[in-house]
């Protein structure tokens, strides 16, 4: 068959160089490569939000922490990075992951400092004394470990008058571990032996790591909540796993989509606990020829499930970014789909020869993106969630927030589903779903501060 003009310019597009792939309303800078969340907290009436970011997709560039503001975790404000490495400093190659307390009404930064010869990152802090918008000089906290594979990514908290740090580490005998440590002071800290570990394993068919790196401790319920991210030699990260350290421990997934990694949380928000992670790319580096990699997820308010797994839905708020009436069929890129109730299908018709696939059956949601994409380099599969509704919690059966190439799907119960995908095909794209189901255009975000 001869080949359309539109056909030849979906070709054309199919390297990812298109603007309809962009994120709008989740939160990146304009361009270069960005990774982890760190420090989300409140200060007055906002919510500061760091993340290690590069200014290039160069990868030899160290990172440093860029920064944004919200009012209501929706309505996101970009400024000029908070962090940068110190030439010959303790961070000389980088500002690693970490996150962020308040201090006598300033904002103290915990994270690990990178220098490229030193075989751990070291633990490092500084303090801001204008609101967040830069840090003064670092010093490390704790000295670094005489053995380990990795130690990195400290998350600090105060509870019951003492502060407290919990660091991501793992060893060659002792397996995955969060090494613990207090403080009086902030300034002087003890180590607390570890709070949890786990020799490498298998459960409910997730690889448990070799060590585990960016920790984060919630408390649920009364029981401290341990969420960490999955990491080997070998293959680098795994995925992000939850589980109660107070019992024999039951590594969870928190996510079961194919892109979401190194969650940074919140223990107290006007929400409650919230976490927030990182949605790499769903594409082989040959495709990232867009000036751009990496997002920050949607605010996600957590509870623990009837099975003690980690639970998630959108922060309340985002339904401020709904504009207009509900819609059925036609939608921009960016958008919330909803479907009330199920069992159905629910299908995201890009064009001709791409479309996302979603199945919600009595139990499981199944997200398929094997036609998704015409694109060489994006990253096909399905993905699955069992025990995915329940019918008493008020909830519809799937929230799916669409953005560009981002994918975050929530359902009924609290599981949820984040991908990214690449169609070649530029909106407007139609939606098919059961009956009810309703589309609505989200306003896009975030924005850049003019100082």
């Amino acid at each position: 068959m001869t080949q359309t003009q539109p056909e030849t310019q979906r070709a054309d597009r199919s390297a990812g160089t298109v603007a309809h792939l962009r994120p709008a309303y989740h939160v990146r800078p304009p361009s270069g490569y960005l990774n982890d969340p760190n420090g989300p907290i409140e200060l007055g009436s906002d919510v500061h939000l760091f993340f290690q970011s590069r200014p290039t997709l160069d990868m030899h560039v160290p990172v440093e922490w860029g920064h944004a503001t919200s009012p209501d975790y929706v309505n996101w404000t970009l400024h000029r990075p908070a962090m940068a490495p110190q030439p010959g400093g303790p961070d000389t190659d980088g500002c690693w992951s970490g996150n962020t307390v308040l201090d006598d009404g300033r904002i103290r930064a915990f994270y690990s400092g990178r220098v490229e010869d030193n075989p751990f990152q070291s633990i490092l802090t500084a303090v801001s004394d204008d609101g967040g918008a830069s840090f003064g000089p670092a010093h490390q906290v704790v000295p670094d470990p005489a053995e380990a594979i990795m130690f990195r990514d400290p998350f600090v908290w105060k509870e019951n008058g003492t502060w407290w740090m919990v660091v991501g580490a793992g060893y060659v005998d002792r397996g995955a571990s969060i090494a613990l440590y207090r403080s009086p002071d902030l300034s002087q800290w003890t180590e607390a032996g570890p709070l949890a570990e786990l020799p490498r394993t298998r459960v409910g068919g997730e690889d448990t790591g070799s060590a585990w790196e960016c920790p984060q401790l919630l408390t649920i319920d009364g029981r401290r909540v341990a969420v960490v991210a999955s990491w080997s030699p070998e293959g680098g990260p795994g995925e992000i796993l939850s589980f109660d350290v107070d019992v024999p421990l039951d590594p969870r997934r928190v996510d079961y989509g194919t892109d979401f990694y190194a969650a940074s949380a919140l223990r107290e928000s006007r929400f409650g606990p919230l976490l927030f992670g990182w949605l790499p790319e769903g594409r082989d580096r040959p495709g990232w020829n867009d000036g751009w990699a990496g997002v920050i997820s949607l605010p996600r308010v957590v509870w623990l499930g009837p099975d003690s797994s980690l639970r998630s839905a959108p922060v309340p708020t985002i339904d401020t970014l709904r504009t207009g009436a509900a819609s059925t069929g036609e939608i921009t890129g960016q958008c919330e789909i909803v479907v009330p109730e199920g069992p159905g299908r629910v299908v995201i018709h890009f064009g001709e020869q791409e479309r996302l696939e979603i199945e919600l059956d009595a139990d499981t949601i199944t997200i398929d993106r094997s036609h998704a994409s015409l694109a060489p380099h994006a990253h096909g599969g399905r993905m699955q969630a069992t025990d995915a509704f329940d019918p008493a919690s008020g909830r519809p059966a799937v929230r799916i927030f669409l953005d560009g190439s981002v994918v975050e799907a929530f359902t009924r119960a609290g599981r949820v589903l984040s991908t990214r995908v690449y169609p070649t095909t530029p909106p407007p794209w139609r939606v098919e779903g059961p009956v009810g189901t309703e589309c609505w255009e989200l306003a896009t975000h975030p924005r850049s501060a003019r100082s």
